[in-house]
């Protein structure tokens, strides 16, 4: 079995694999205070809690990891070597891609950017446009012949409801779920709403615009922690991909293992 990390700002996932089967998953708070010998504790005991009782050191027979909180990509991969006695790859430079990347920088695209790309490309046909909806929005498009063209990167779905309600006195903080309806009828309810119905006509407009931009239909995939909510609520087609990051992680592993 391998183990495949994404480490995010606000949430870290795990995923255990054997073979190209998904076992389980495990979502973590991302914490950028806590050591390794404190991952290591927490990721072990709750790996060894999963219905399959799995024992990390020797159950698990390598990994991979991907951060976008650079500080952890080195605090993870030395817990992972405690738990496992494995070195972990981390995506980054030196690790083999194959992603055709034509930015005024290629250096400059996110781990996660990059995982989201490898994985889409290995499931759905090209050109595409993928939303990836955590802390931050990020849209990538990627033409038909599979080069990473660049993108978009907007606040995020929580992040900018937390930040009207930080600025507007007479705003509450409210949870993010599921709107009553589309007009709202109290200010929870409006403001849920918006939010929602907002961010869903977003991404109804940004694929029209990256259709425009390359001239011809597109193949949309969302993913991300809020896209489980935004999905459902476009009306253009959204291949809503709940693993999508997991599945890049396996495939650049297997990719730079064989």
């Amino acid at each position: 079995m391998i183990l495949t990390i994404d480490i995010g700002n606000t949430h870290t996932v795990l995923g255990l694999w054997k073979g190209e089967q998904l076992l389980d998953t495990l979502r973590i708070h991302t914490d950028r205070d806590k050591t390794a010998d404190e991952y290591h504790l927490l990721v072990k005991n709750l790996l060894r809690n999963l219905p399959g009782t799995y024992a990390p050191e020797t159950d698990i027979e390598g990994g991979i990891l991907s951060s976008v909180v650079p500080a952890l990509k080195s605090v993870m991969a030395e817990a992972m070597k405690l738990m496992t006695g494995k070195d972990f790859l981390v995506v980054g430079p030196g690790l083999k891609t194959s992603l055709n990347i034509r930015m005024d920088n290629p250096a400059q695209l996110g781990a996660d950017l990059v995982v989201d790309s490898i994985a889409a490309l290995a499931k759905y046909p090209p050109p595409l446009v993928i939303f990836d909806m955590g802390t931050a929005t990020t849209m990538s498009v990627i033409d038909k012949t599979g080069a990473y063209r660049g993108g978009l990167i907007i606040p995020g779905l929580k992040l900018s409801v937390d930040a009207l309600s930080a600025r507007a006195a007479q705003l509450p903080y409210i949870y993010l779920g599921e709107p009553a309806r589309f007009i709202g009828s109290n200010t929870i309810d409006c403001m849920q709403a918006g939010a929602v119905y907002g961010g869903a006509a977003m991404i109804d407009g940004l694929i029209a615009r990256t259709e425009e931009e390359l001239g011809q239909p597109v193949t949309a995939v969302g993913t991300g922690g809020l896209m489980a909510l935004i999905h459902k609520y476009c009306k253009r087609d959204l291949r809503y991909d709940e693993n999508l990051m997991l599945e890049g992680l396996r495939l650049l592993y297997q990719k730079n293992v064989s």
